[in-house]
């Protein structure tokens, strides 16, 4: 796998002028809409981009939509402005931090937010069937030691990708595992001096392939490491033309 073209880009965004207070939020504000819609379009909530749009900015409430497609864009909004937190705090990625977003991402559902699952899951459609509850605990301490070993041998994008595939095989939680997982990337994307990536509700089939490919017999990752490289790529250019212009 290339990473070049989104090294390069993120160097020569290194190197412009930073941005101020206001023009830094106006772009992740912008940002931050998209992916909510994105995220939670893909797990099948129904409000659309202008509709997610209104809810964040104006506090709209949309008639006719679920109170619980509102109470999901706010907490995915919460849950992305808190992992800022985690990042300007230099925080590593543990149990914590995946338990803490989840709590955001679920925050329509008490009893079981930042709390794994108790009872065993299928995926529907997948090949892959995540392990037993009492399995959660410690394959995800498995994954986490795993993943702080691929940060040193790999390029970071291609560990990310691993570790992304890996946490949505295990499964941890009853709801909230793909915004989670998703939130999780673009955490460790930021950590590395990236952008975070937008997995657009239009790509979600090249997406789902990425899983088929890493727990068929292919077993690799690939897929999954070129979508977000291109999703990086695709951030960075657009990134660097806005700061141009403002």
């Amino acid at each position: 796998m290339d990473f070049t073209r989104a090294d390069a880009l993120r160097e020569q965004l290194r190197s412009l002028r930073p941005l101020n207070a206001a023009e830094l939020k106006r772009l992740r504000d912008e940002f931050i809409v998209s992916n909510t819609y994105n995220s939670n379009a893909i797990e099948g909530n129904s409000l659309t981009l202008r509709e997610t749009a209104l809810i964040l900015e104006q506090g709209i409430t949309i008639g006719e939509k679920p109170l619980k497609d509102h109470l999901e864009a706010i907490g995915h909004r919460d849950a992305f402005e808190f992992m800022y937190t985690l990042v300007d705090r230099d925080e590593p990625l543990t149990e914590w931090v995946i338990k803490q977003i989840h709590s955001l991402v679920l925050m329509n559902d008490r009893e079981n937010r930042g709390v794994y699952r108790g009872v065993p899951v299928t995926i529907a459609g997948a090949a892959h069937t995540p392990p037993q509850p009492y399995l959660i605990a410690p394959q995800l301490e498995t994954l986490l030691a795993d993943y702080a070993a691929m940060k040193r041998e790999r390029h970071i994008i291609d560990a990310i990708a691993e570790f992304h595939l890996r946490f949505e095989g295990i499964h941890p939680f009853i709801d909230g595992n793909g915004r989670t997982g998703r939130l999780i990337m673009n955490f460790e994307l930021i950590k590395a001096g990236y952008l975070p990536v937008n997995i657009k509700y239009a790509d979600r089939r090249k997406y789902y392939d990425c899983f088929d490919s890493y727990y068929g017999e292919a077993h690799s990752q690939e897929p999954l490491t070129a979508l977000i490289t291109g999703c990086e790529e695709e951030e960075l250019s657009g990134y660097i033309q806005k700061m141009a212009l403002l």
